[in-house]
Protein backbone atom coordinates (compact mmCIF):
# COMPACT_ATOMS: atom_id res chain seq x y z
CA UNK A 1 0.00 0.00 0.00
CA UNK A 2 1.67 3.31 -1.35
CA UNK A 3 0.16 6.71 -1.30
CA UNK A 4 1.31 10.27 -1.08
CA UNK A 5 -0.12 10.57 3.07
CA UNK A 6 -0.98 14.23 2.08
CA UNK A 7 -4.48 13.54 0.37
CA UNK A 8 -7.26 13.09 2.27
CA UNK A 9 -7.92 10.27 4.54
CA UNK A 10 -11.20 8.18 3.97
CA UNK A 11 -11.81 7.99 6.99
CA UNK A 12 -10.81 10.67 9.56
CA UNK A 13 -12.04 8.97 12.63
CA UNK A 14 -9.00 5.67 12.64
CA UNK A 15 -8.63 5.43 16.36
CA UNK A 16 -5.22 5.58 17.61
CA UNK A 17 -3.04 2.03 18.84
CA UNK A 18 -1.54 3.04 22.16
CA UNK A 19 2.16 1.55 22.85
CA UNK A 20 3.17 1.36 19.41
CA UNK A 21 6.84 2.62 18.72
CA UNK A 22 8.08 4.50 16.15
CA UNK A 23 11.35 5.55 15.13
CA UNK A 24 12.09 8.81 13.57
CA UNK A 25 15.18 9.07 11.33
CA UNK A 26 16.62 12.75 9.31
CA UNK A 27 19.79 14.15 9.86
CA UNK A 28 18.63 17.59 10.65
CA UNK A 29 17.95 17.95 14.16
CA UNK A 30 15.21 20.49 14.29
CA UNK A 31 12.96 18.32 11.73
CA UNK A 32 13.01 15.38 14.44
CA UNK A 33 12.64 17.97 17.16
CA UNK A 34 9.61 19.10 15.02
CA UNK A 35 8.37 15.35 14.24
CA UNK A 36 8.15 14.76 18.30
CA UNK A 37 6.52 17.62 18.52
CA UNK A 38 3.71 16.89 16.52
CA UNK A 39 3.61 13.19 17.89
CA UNK A 40 3.92 14.61 21.48
CA UNK A 41 -0.05 13.98 22.13
CA UNK A 42 0.13 10.73 20.65
CA UNK A 43 0.52 7.38 22.96
CA UNK A 44 3.49 5.99 21.22
CA UNK A 45 6.99 5.31 22.34
CA UNK A 46 9.13 7.67 20.11
CA UNK A 47 13.20 7.33 19.02
CA UNK A 48 15.03 9.56 17.03
CA UNK A 49 18.22 8.87 14.78
CA UNK A 50 20.40 11.13 12.84
CA UNK A 51 21.28 9.11 10.60
CA UNK A 52 21.00 5.11 8.44
CA UNK A 53 23.40 3.52 10.47
CA UNK A 54 22.40 4.83 13.74
CA UNK A 55 18.91 3.40 12.66
CA UNK A 56 19.86 0.22 11.77
CA UNK A 57 21.91 0.03 15.01
CA UNK A 58 19.04 0.81 17.28
CA UNK A 59 16.46 -1.61 15.36
CA UNK A 60 19.14 -4.42 16.91
CA UNK A 61 18.50 -3.27 20.10
CA UNK A 62 14.87 -2.25 20.43
CA UNK A 63 11.54 -3.43 18.98
CA UNK A 64 10.03 -0.94 16.53
CA UNK A 65 6.93 -1.04 14.86
CA UNK A 66 6.96 2.10 12.10
CA UNK A 67 10.25 3.57 10.99
CA UNK A 68 9.79 7.09 9.30
CA UNK A 69 12.55 8.18 7.47
CA UNK A 70 13.61 11.54 5.78
CA UNK A 71 14.66 10.89 1.92
CA UNK A 72 18.02 12.70 1.34
CA UNK A 73 20.28 12.26 3.88
CA UNK A 74 24.52 11.70 3.23
CA UNK A 75 25.86 8.26 3.51
CA UNK A 76 23.27 6.26 3.03
CA UNK A 77 19.26 7.28 1.73
CA UNK A 78 15.84 7.16 3.20
CA UNK A 79 15.08 4.78 0.63
CA UNK A 80 18.63 2.03 0.95
CA UNK A 81 17.70 2.65 5.10
CA UNK A 82 13.92 1.47 4.40
CA UNK A 83 15.23 -1.28 1.56
CA UNK A 84 17.40 -2.57 4.72
CA UNK A 85 14.76 -2.74 7.12
CA UNK A 86 12.40 -4.21 4.82
CA UNK A 87 14.40 -7.35 4.49
CA UNK A 88 16.02 -7.22 8.03
CA UNK A 89 12.31 -6.39 9.70
CA UNK A 90 9.57 -7.16 7.34
CA UNK A 91 6.76 -6.06 9.80
CA UNK A 92 8.08 -3.28 9.99
CA UNK A 93 5.66 -0.56 8.76
CA UNK A 94 8.12 2.10 7.12
CA UNK A 95 7.12 5.47 5.65
CA UNK A 96 9.25 7.90 3.66
CA UNK A 97 9.37 11.55 4.66
CA UNK A 98 10.17 13.04 1.08
CA UNK A 99 10.35 16.53 -0.73
CA UNK A 100 9.22 17.59 -3.82
CA UNK A 101 12.76 17.26 -5.27
CA UNK A 102 13.17 13.58 -4.29
CA UNK A 103 10.87 12.04 -6.81
CA UNK A 104 13.47 9.61 -8.25
CA UNK A 105 14.09 8.61 -4.58
CA UNK A 106 10.31 8.25 -3.76
CA UNK A 107 10.33 5.46 -6.35
CA UNK A 108 12.97 3.20 -5.36
CA UNK A 109 11.90 3.68 -1.80
CA UNK A 110 8.46 2.15 -3.50
CA UNK A 111 10.47 -0.44 -5.51
CA UNK A 112 12.92 -1.63 -3.48
CA UNK A 113 11.76 -0.65 0.18
CA UNK A 114 7.92 -1.94 -0.46
CA UNK A 115 6.87 1.32 1.99
CA UNK A 116 3.37 1.62 2.98
CA UNK A 117 3.52 5.16 2.31
CA UNK A 118 5.28 8.96 1.72
CA UNK A 119 4.66 11.62 3.56
CA UNK A 120 5.38 15.46 1.25
CA UNK A 121 7.12 18.12 2.81
CA UNK A 122 5.68 20.55 4.15
CA UNK A 123 3.90 18.41 6.20
CA UNK A 124 0.28 19.12 7.67
CA UNK A 125 0.24 18.11 11.38
CA UNK A 126 -3.27 16.38 11.25
CA UNK A 127 -2.69 14.88 8.22
CA UNK A 128 0.53 13.45 9.39
CA UNK A 129 -1.08 12.32 12.61
CA UNK A 130 -3.70 10.43 11.14
CA UNK A 131 -1.30 8.60 8.19
CA UNK A 132 0.69 7.06 11.18
CA UNK A 133 -2.31 6.07 13.23
CA UNK A 134 -3.95 4.28 10.15
CA UNK A 135 0.01 2.96 9.15
CA UNK A 136 -0.05 1.41 12.67
CA UNK A 137 -3.53 0.31 12.60
CA UNK A 138 -3.17 -1.72 9.67
CA UNK A 139 -0.24 -3.32 11.18
CA UNK A 140 -2.05 -4.10 14.26
CA UNK A 141 -4.73 -6.13 12.16
CA UNK A 142 -1.95 -7.63 9.92
CA UNK A 143 -0.66 -8.77 13.35
CA UNK A 144 -4.06 -10.01 14.89
CA UNK A 145 -4.32 -11.62 11.39
CA UNK A 146 -1.09 -13.67 11.65
CA UNK A 147 -1.84 -14.54 15.33
CA UNK A 148 -4.95 -15.78 15.19
CA UNK A 149 -3.91 -18.37 11.57
CA UNK A 150 -0.69 -19.04 14.42
CA UNK A 151 -3.20 -19.98 17.16
CA UNK A 152 -5.69 -22.54 14.61
CA UNK A 153 -2.09 -24.59 13.47
CA UNK A 154 -1.22 -24.62 17.06
CA UNK A 155 -4.96 -26.15 18.06
CA UNK A 156 -4.41 -28.21 14.81
CA UNK A 157 -1.62 -29.54 15.97
CA UNK A 158 -2.78 -30.23 19.50
CA UNK A 159 -5.36 -32.05 18.10
CA UNK A 160 -2.38 -34.10 16.02
CA UNK A 161 -0.79 -34.60 19.22
CA UNK A 162 -4.49 -36.18 21.03
CA UNK A 163 -4.97 -38.36 18.38
CA UNK A 164 -1.31 -39.89 18.41
CA UNK A 165 -1.64 -40.83 22.29
CA UNK A 166 -5.48 -41.30 22.05
CA UNK A 167 -4.99 -45.01 23.08
CA UNK A 168 -3.23 -43.67 26.36
CA UNK A 169 -6.64 -42.26 27.41
CA UNK A 170 -9.65 -43.54 28.85
CA UNK A 171 -11.45 -45.74 27.06
CA UNK A 172 -14.47 -44.15 27.18
CA UNK A 173 -13.29 -40.66 26.07
CA UNK A 174 -11.12 -42.60 23.42
CA UNK A 175 -14.25 -44.18 21.57
CA UNK A 176 -16.18 -40.86 21.63
CA UNK A 177 -13.32 -39.05 19.72
CA UNK A 178 -12.92 -41.26 17.23
CA UNK A 179 -16.54 -41.46 16.45
CA UNK A 180 -16.24 -38.19 16.23
CA UNK A 181 -13.28 -38.06 14.30
CA UNK A 182 -15.01 -40.21 11.83
CA UNK A 183 -17.74 -38.47 11.65
CA UNK A 184 -16.02 -34.97 11.09
CA UNK A 185 -14.12 -37.03 7.99
CA UNK A 186 -17.43 -37.18 6.17
CA UNK A 187 -18.41 -33.69 7.07
CA UNK A 188 -15.02 -32.80 5.08
CA UNK A 189 -15.82 -33.93 1.99
CA UNK A 190 -19.27 -31.87 1.98
CA UNK A 191 -17.22 -28.98 3.23
CA UNK A 192 -15.27 -28.49 -0.11
CA UNK A 193 -18.23 -28.11 -2.04
CA UNK A 194 -19.66 -25.25 -0.27
CA UNK A 195 -18.26 -22.39 1.36
CA UNK A 196 -21.74 -21.94 3.63
CA UNK A 197 -21.11 -25.54 5.37
CA UNK A 198 -17.90 -24.52 5.59
CA UNK A 199 -18.43 -21.74 7.84
CA UNK A 200 -21.03 -23.62 9.78
CA UNK A 201 -18.03 -25.80 10.71
CA UNK A 202 -15.79 -22.76 11.52
CA UNK A 203 -19.15 -21.52 13.47
CA UNK A 204 -19.28 -24.27 15.69
CA UNK A 205 -15.87 -23.97 16.50
CA UNK A 206 -16.52 -20.09 17.03
CA UNK A 207 -19.12 -21.59 20.07
CA UNK A 208 -16.57 -23.44 21.93
CA UNK A 209 -15.50 -20.53 23.61
CA UNK A 210 -19.20 -19.92 25.06
CA UNK A 211 -20.96 -22.20 27.02
CA UNK A 212 -23.68 -23.80 25.46
CA UNK A 213 -26.64 -22.71 26.84
CA UNK A 214 -25.41 -18.92 24.67
CA UNK A 215 -24.34 -20.96 21.41
CA UNK A 216 -26.64 -18.67 19.11
CA UNK A 217 -25.35 -19.13 15.18
CA UNK A 218 -27.32 -21.93 14.06
CA UNK A 219 -30.90 -20.70 15.44
CA UNK A 220 -30.14 -17.54 13.86
CA UNK A 221 -28.38 -19.22 10.25
CA UNK A 222 -32.21 -21.00 10.94
CA UNK A 223 -33.84 -17.68 11.00
CA UNK A 224 -31.87 -16.17 7.94
CA UNK A 225 -32.18 -19.52 5.94
CA UNK A 226 -36.15 -19.53 6.45
CA UNK A 227 -36.26 -15.86 5.41
CA UNK A 228 -34.56 -16.10 2.52
CA UNK A 229 -36.56 -19.05 1.41
CA UNK A 230 -39.65 -17.82 1.60
CA UNK A 231 -38.79 -14.51 0.35
CA UNK A 232 -36.96 -15.79 -2.50
CA UNK A 233 -33.57 -13.64 -1.48
CA UNK A 234 -31.22 -13.79 -4.22
CA UNK A 235 -28.16 -16.38 -4.42
CA UNK A 236 -25.22 -13.71 -3.12
CA UNK A 237 -27.77 -12.23 -0.79
CA UNK A 238 -28.52 -15.22 0.80
CA UNK A 239 -25.20 -16.62 0.47
CA UNK A 240 -23.62 -13.44 2.47
CA UNK A 241 -26.50 -13.81 4.86
CA UNK A 242 -25.92 -17.61 5.77
CA UNK A 243 -22.14 -17.11 6.60
CA UNK A 244 -22.67 -13.36 8.41
CA UNK A 245 -25.09 -15.58 10.37
CA UNK A 246 -22.28 -17.97 11.28
CA UNK A 247 -19.76 -16.00 11.98
CA UNK A 248 -21.11 -12.61 13.41
CA UNK A 249 -19.99 -13.56 16.67
CA UNK A 250 -16.74 -13.28 15.73
CA UNK A 251 -15.49 -9.87 16.83
CA UNK A 252 -15.98 -11.37 20.22
CA UNK A 253 -13.20 -14.28 20.33
CA UNK A 254 -10.94 -12.05 22.13
CA UNK A 255 -12.89 -10.99 24.57
CA UNK A 256 -12.61 -12.81 28.27
CA UNK A 257 -14.75 -15.42 29.82
CA UNK A 258 -17.00 -12.86 32.00
CA UNK A 259 -17.32 -10.60 29.25
CA UNK A 260 -18.91 -13.22 27.10
CA UNK A 261 -21.59 -14.37 29.98
CA UNK A 262 -22.42 -11.07 30.38
CA UNK A 263 -25.96 -9.47 29.45
CA UNK A 264 -24.76 -6.42 26.51
CA UNK A 265 -27.26 -4.58 28.73
CA UNK A 266 -24.96 -5.09 31.90
CA UNK A 267 -22.12 -4.26 30.05
CA UNK A 268 -20.37 -0.14 31.02
CA UNK A 269 -17.67 2.10 30.88
CA UNK A 270 -15.30 0.23 29.08
CA UNK A 271 -16.76 -3.38 28.82
CA UNK A 272 -19.76 -1.49 27.14
CA UNK A 273 -17.30 0.22 24.17
CA UNK A 274 -15.52 -3.18 23.78
CA UNK A 275 -18.67 -4.49 23.37
CA UNK A 276 -19.97 -1.79 20.62
CA UNK A 277 -16.55 -2.63 18.80
CA UNK A 278 -17.31 -6.54 17.73
CA UNK A 279 -18.89 -5.80 14.73
CA UNK A 280 -16.11 -3.59 13.49
CA UNK A 281 -13.93 -6.49 14.93
CA UNK A 282 -15.50 -9.31 12.91
CA UNK A 283 -15.34 -7.15 9.95
CA UNK A 284 -12.00 -6.71 9.78
CA UNK A 285 -11.17 -10.27 10.52
CA UNK A 286 -12.56 -11.21 7.18
CA UNK A 287 -11.37 -8.58 4.88
CA UNK A 288 -8.66 -9.63 3.71
CA UNK A 289 -11.09 -12.58 2.59
CA UNK A 290 -12.18 -11.73 -0.87
CA UNK A 291 -15.12 -14.49 -1.36
CA UNK A 292 -16.19 -12.64 2.22
CA UNK A 293 -16.33 -9.49 1.70
CA UNK A 294 -20.06 -9.13 1.39
CA UNK A 295 -20.40 -11.37 4.75
CA UNK A 296 -18.08 -8.91 6.05
CA UNK A 297 -20.47 -6.09 5.64
CA UNK A 298 -23.09 -7.06 6.80
CA UNK A 299 -21.29 -8.35 10.03
CA UNK A 300 -20.00 -4.77 10.46
CA UNK A 301 -23.52 -3.38 10.50
CA UNK A 302 -25.87 -5.46 12.14
CA UNK A 303 -25.67 -3.19 15.31
CA UNK A 304 -27.00 -0.06 13.11
CA UNK A 305 -30.45 1.47 14.15
CA UNK A 306 -33.34 2.29 11.49
CA UNK A 307 -33.17 5.92 13.25
CA UNK A 308 -29.89 6.32 12.97
CA UNK A 309 -28.76 5.50 16.76
CA UNK A 310 -26.87 2.45 16.20
CA UNK A 311 -23.19 1.80 15.91
CA UNK A 312 -20.82 1.70 14.26
CA UNK A 313 -21.36 3.96 11.41
CA UNK A 314 -24.64 5.19 13.08
CA UNK A 315 -26.20 4.56 9.50
CA UNK A 316 -29.99 5.45 9.06
CA UNK A 317 -32.87 3.75 7.36
CA UNK A 318 -32.34 2.27 3.71
CA UNK A 319 -28.20 3.36 4.19
CA UNK A 320 -27.87 0.33 6.41
CA UNK A 321 -27.59 -2.75 4.35
CA UNK A 322 -30.68 -4.85 3.39
CA UNK A 323 -28.69 -8.05 4.84
CA UNK A 324 -28.02 -6.22 7.90
CA UNK A 325 -31.44 -4.99 8.77
CA UNK A 326 -32.50 -8.84 8.36
CA UNK A 327 -29.42 -10.08 10.26
CA UNK A 328 -30.41 -7.76 13.55
CA UNK A 329 -33.59 -9.27 13.64
CA UNK A 330 -32.56 -12.36 14.23
CA UNK A 331 -29.52 -12.21 15.86
CA UNK A 332 -31.70 -9.91 18.31
CA UNK A 333 -34.37 -12.50 18.37
CA UNK A 334 -32.68 -15.19 19.31
CA UNK A 335 -30.21 -13.74 21.87
CA UNK A 336 -33.45 -12.29 23.91
CA UNK A 337 -34.24 -15.68 24.64
CA UNK A 338 -30.60 -16.65 25.45
CA UNK A 339 -30.49 -14.25 28.01
CA UNK A 340 -27.66 -12.34 26.03
CA UNK A 341 -29.14 -8.88 25.74
CA UNK A 342 -31.26 -7.88 29.21
CA UNK A 343 -30.47 -10.05 32.36
CA UNK A 344 -33.16 -12.50 31.93
CA UNK A 345 -34.38 -14.97 29.25
CA UNK A 346 -36.61 -13.54 27.63
CA UNK A 347 -39.72 -16.03 26.73
CA UNK A 348 -40.59 -16.79 23.02
CA UNK A 349 -43.61 -14.07 22.71
CA UNK A 350 -42.43 -11.74 25.00
CA UNK A 351 -39.55 -11.53 22.58
CA UNK A 352 -41.64 -11.08 19.21
CA UNK A 353 -43.88 -8.69 20.89
CA UNK A 354 -40.26 -6.58 22.30
CA UNK A 355 -39.10 -6.44 18.33
CA UNK A 356 -42.60 -5.26 17.18
CA UNK A 357 -42.56 -2.37 19.51
CA UNK A 358 -39.22 -1.51 18.65
CA UNK A 359 -39.97 -1.21 15.03
CA UNK A 360 -39.65 2.17 13.17
CA UNK A 361 -36.77 2.39 15.62
CA UNK A 362 -34.49 -0.02 16.02
CA UNK A 363 -35.71 -2.14 12.93
CA UNK A 364 -36.93 -1.64 9.68
CA UNK A 365 -40.85 -1.74 9.49
CA UNK A 366 -42.00 -3.71 6.71
CA UNK A 367 -38.97 -5.92 7.08
CA UNK A 368 -40.03 -6.25 10.53
CA UNK A 369 -43.29 -6.98 9.66
CA UNK A 370 -42.80 -9.62 7.36
CA UNK A 371 -40.22 -11.23 9.96
CA UNK A 372 -42.54 -11.45 12.76
CA UNK A 373 -45.12 -13.33 10.39
CA UNK A 374 -42.30 -15.89 9.65
CA UNK A 375 -41.59 -16.32 13.13
CA UNK A 376 -45.36 -16.79 14.52
CA UNK A 377 -46.26 -18.91 11.14
CA UNK A 378 -43.98 -20.98 11.09
CA UNK A 379 -43.76 -22.07 14.82
CA UNK A 380 -42.43 -24.47 16.38
CA UNK A 381 -40.35 -25.71 13.26
CA UNK A 382 -38.95 -22.33 12.71
CA UNK A 383 -36.11 -22.27 10.35
CA UNK A 384 -37.22 -25.57 8.24
CA UNK A 385 -38.02 -23.69 5.60
CA UNK A 386 -41.70 -24.24 5.08
CA UNK A 387 -40.76 -28.19 4.19
CA UNK A 388 -42.50 -30.65 6.02
CA UNK A 389 -40.08 -32.24 8.39
CA UNK A 390 -40.38 -35.66 10.46
CA UNK A 391 -39.07 -35.99 13.95
CA UNK A 392 -37.35 -39.53 14.51
CA UNK A 393 -35.08 -41.36 16.62
CA UNK A 394 -32.09 -43.11 15.46
CA UNK A 395 -33.31 -46.37 15.91
CA UNK A 396 -36.65 -44.97 13.27
CA UNK A 397 -33.96 -43.82 10.51
CA UNK A 398 -33.37 -45.80 7.29
CA UNK A 399 -31.56 -45.66 4.70
CA UNK A 400 -32.36 -43.04 2.09
CA UNK A 401 -33.77 -40.18 4.07
CA UNK A 402 -32.60 -36.95 3.89
CA UNK A 403 -31.47 -34.64 7.13
CA UNK A 404 -33.34 -31.45 7.50
CA UNK A 405 -31.42 -29.94 10.08
CA UNK A 406 -27.94 -29.82 11.28
CA UNK A 407 -26.58 -32.46 13.50
CA UNK A 408 -24.26 -31.67 16.42
CA UNK A 409 -22.15 -33.74 19.16
CA UNK A 410 -22.97 -32.82 22.60
CA UNK A 411 -20.38 -30.59 22.83
CA UNK A 412 -21.48 -29.01 20.04
CA UNK A 413 -19.04 -30.19 16.97
CA UNK A 414 -20.97 -30.54 13.52
CA UNK A 415 -21.35 -34.16 12.66
CA UNK A 416 -23.55 -33.87 9.47
CA UNK A 417 -24.62 -31.33 7.80
CA UNK A 418 -28.69 -30.49 6.70
CA UNK A 419 -29.58 -31.91 2.93
CA UNK A 420 -27.53 -34.87 3.95
CA UNK A 421 -28.70 -38.53 2.48
CA UNK A 422 -28.46 -40.99 5.57
CA UNK A 423 -26.81 -44.46 4.39
CA UNK A 424 -26.72 -47.57 6.20
CA UNK A 425 -22.85 -46.61 7.66
CA UNK A 426 -23.72 -43.06 9.11
CA UNK A 427 -26.84 -44.30 10.54
CA UNK A 428 -24.73 -47.35 12.13
CA UNK A 429 -22.16 -44.59 13.12
CA UNK A 430 -24.80 -42.23 15.18
CA UNK A 431 -26.49 -45.68 17.09
CA UNK A 432 -22.59 -46.36 18.11
CA UNK A 433 -21.55 -42.37 19.12
CA UNK A 434 -25.12 -42.82 21.33
CA UNK A 435 -23.83 -45.38 23.22
CA UNK A 436 -20.15 -43.72 24.04
CA UNK A 437 -21.99 -40.81 25.07
CA UNK A 438 -25.07 -41.85 26.66
CA UNK A 439 -26.97 -39.62 25.01
CA UNK A 440 -30.20 -40.15 22.57
CA UNK A 441 -30.34 -38.06 19.19
CA UNK A 442 -33.56 -36.99 17.58
CA UNK A 443 -33.16 -36.18 13.87
CA UNK A 444 -35.11 -34.26 11.34
CA UNK A 445 -35.75 -35.62 8.57
CA UNK A 446 -37.49 -34.38 5.41
CA UNK A 447 -41.35 -36.31 4.95
CA UNK A 448 -40.68 -38.14 1.31
CA UNK A 449 -41.80 -35.52 -1.21
CA UNK A 450 -41.49 -32.64 0.67
CA UNK A 451 -38.12 -31.66 -1.46
CA UNK A 452 -34.84 -31.04 -0.56
CA UNK A 453 -32.62 -27.62 -1.39
CA UNK A 454 -29.73 -28.82 -0.31
CA UNK A 455 -29.59 -32.61 -1.37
Amino acid sequence: MTTEANQPLSDPAIPQVTGATLLLVDDEANILSALKRVLRNENYRVLTASGGEAALAMLEQESVDLVMSDSMMPGMDGAELLSRIQRLAPDCIRVLLTGQSDMQATVRAINEGHIYCYIAKPWDDDKLRLTLRQAVAHQLAEREQKRLEALTQHQNQELTELNVTLEQRVEARTQELKQIADMLDTAYDELKRSYVIATRVFSSLITQRMPRHLHSNAQVGDLVQAFADSHKLPDELRRDLLMAAALYNLGKLAWDDRMLTTPSERLFADDRKAYRRYPETGEGLLMSLEHLQGTARLIRHHREHWNGDGYPDRLKGEAIPYGARLLALAVDFIELQRGMILPRKVPRQQALDLIRKLSGRVYEPGLCKDFLTLCVDQAPDLGQAGKTMLSLETRQLEPGMILGQDIHSATGILLLNEGKELSRHLIDKLRKLEEVEGSCYTLMVCKPGSGNSNA
